[in-house]
């Protein structure tokens, strides 16, 4: 029997569909999918990804520089957030990129990644964010790295009440497979979540993937 060629960069070739992934790596592999999916659709958009490096979801940022190469082929940026409230303000801007025909893209489907004591500071972006919708073809999703041992933050949280506050709905993925289906599903939401609609971005529930 044959064995299969395997090589580090098969996580980031989506001609590969049987892959070995950590957490941290699938969310790249997401920006990259949901990249593809909208090609298909005849859609020119583009990725923006940032938050807070202090996070429990604070390696992530060096999976996003890792491959950075992936990414500008397929019109992805990372930049590392000086704080998440101030990363979460740039992703509501994205949203704003294409409202006068100013965007050289049909839309951003953002990620915005920070942990909990970030999310409470952050509450007056969400919710005016949320309020204002996502662009047509955009979408955001937010990621929340909680710290529920109070391992590396001042105090222990659950971010999931936040979210319920400011009116966000919950994607709460069981393993690495899900964080892929569940980011797709929540981007999609923003078919209904353009600016005049109800729907919101979604927040997707990370605690340290692996």
């Amino acid at each position: 029997m044959a064995l299969n060629q395997v090589t580090l960069d098969d996580k980031y070739d989506l001609a590969k569909s049987r892959i070995f992934v950590t957490g941290f790596q699938a969310l790249v592999r997401l920006c990259l999918m949901q990249k593809e999916r909208d090609r298909r659709a005849g859609l020119n958009t583009a990725g923006y990804v940032t938050g807070y490096r202090g996070s429990p979801l604070g390696t992530l940022d060096q999976q996003f520089i890792r491959a950075q190469r992936s990414l500008d082929k397929y019109d992805i940026r990372f930049q590392a957030g000086l704080n998440e409230d101030i990363a979460a303000t740039a992703i509501w801007g994205s949203q704003q990129a294409e409202l006068r025909g100013e965007g050289k893209f049909d839309g951003v489907f953002g990620l915005w990644y920070g942990k909990g004591p970030g999310v409470d500071r952050t509450g007056d972006v969400f919710r005016h964010a949320n309020f204002a919708g996502t662009s047509k073809h955009g979408g955001v999703l937010a990621l929340m790295g909680d710290d529920h041992t109070a391992e590396s933050s001042t105090t222990a949280h659950q971010s999931e009440y936040h979210f319920i506050d400011v009116m966000i709905p919950i994607l709460n993925p069981a393993g690495v497979q899900e964080i892929l289906d569940y980011g797709l599903y929540g981007w999609a939401c923003r078919a209904s979540a353009a600016p005049g609609s109800r729907s919101n971005p979604c927040t997707r529930r990370s605690n340290r993937p692996r």
